[in-house]
């Protein structure tokens, strides 16, 4: 289960990490996944600001064993119509915070997770393996979202080109061939359940399991639809329907 670092301490205010731990652990949640981390590369006020938040994050993670925290790659000032600089990556600076953010990380016991974005300035696997590999932390790789592969225009198979030491997370969902509108309503509000869509879902399992990935699957179904479901039904279609792709 994933968590908006807000809506943790939401809770955490009133009853505290040890008593959420317990509360996961009755209910047989075994993984936990906290986001979302941006800015731990820049300077100035916006590193401050992610200074703070990068704080918060890490103090959660270890209050209730999280076993990765999920940062973002730089995202410009207006997410649909970013500038060709914010669209390109420093990779050498963002090598070496990727680096720090990961030892913080170990810290507390936790991984980092960097995930590709098409809005982003690490849009492909290729970039996304320049940063994580030079970081070369053993608690430090890749959020592997199929929404967010598809859309940065990366081929499936080059996913199986990943070593498994740097494949931290993944996530299924499902879409259109063609953008709803823009990138942001798209990935906010147009996902579908898996098998829903008109992807290719069992090409990227099949090139994903070509890495040795090992670790527990995701679903993210961002959608107006299915955000209004019920929680049980919200839940129970989510399952089903990744489970459905996984073959088993």
């Amino acid at each position: 289960m994933g968590f908006f670092t807000d809506d943790v301490y939401a809770v955490a205010d009133k009853i505290g990490f040890k008593e959420m731990r317990n509360i996961l652990k009755d209910n047989g949640i075994r993984h936990v996944e906290l986001e979302f981390l941006i800015d731990w590369f820049l300077d100035g006020e916006r590193r401050t600001a992610s200074n703070n938040v990068r704080k918060l994050m890490l103090d959660a993670a270890e209050g209730l064993g999280a076993r990765a925290i999920k940062i973002g790659p730089g995202v410009g000032a207006d997410i649909n119509n970013p500038t060709e600089a914010e669209l390109t990556p420093d990779i050498p600076l963002m090598q070496d915070q990727f680096a720090l953010l990961c030892q913080d990380a170990a810290k507390v016991g936790t991984s980092i997770a960097m995930e590709l974005m098409p809005f982003g300035n690490v849009r492909t696997v290729d970039v996304g393996l320049a940063i994580v590999e030079g970081a070369d932390q053993p608690n430090g790789g890749l959020d592997i979202d199929v929404w967010h592969v598809t859309r940065g225009g990366n081929d499936y198979s080059e996913i199986a080109k990943i070593p498994a030491r740097y494949m931290v997370c993944v996530e299924l969902n499902d879409a259109m061939h063609e953008v709803q509108e823009t990138l942001w309503t798209d990935t906010a509000h147009h996902r579908q359940l898996c098998g829903e869509g008109e992807w290719d879902l069992p090409s990227f399992v099949e090139n994903v399991r070509k890495t040795g990935f090992e670790g527990p699957w995701g679903v993210e179904i961002i959608s107006k639809v299915h955000r209004k479901r019920p929680l049980e039904e919200a839940a129970r279609l989510s399952f089903q329907t990744a489970r459905a792709q996984l073959g088993n």
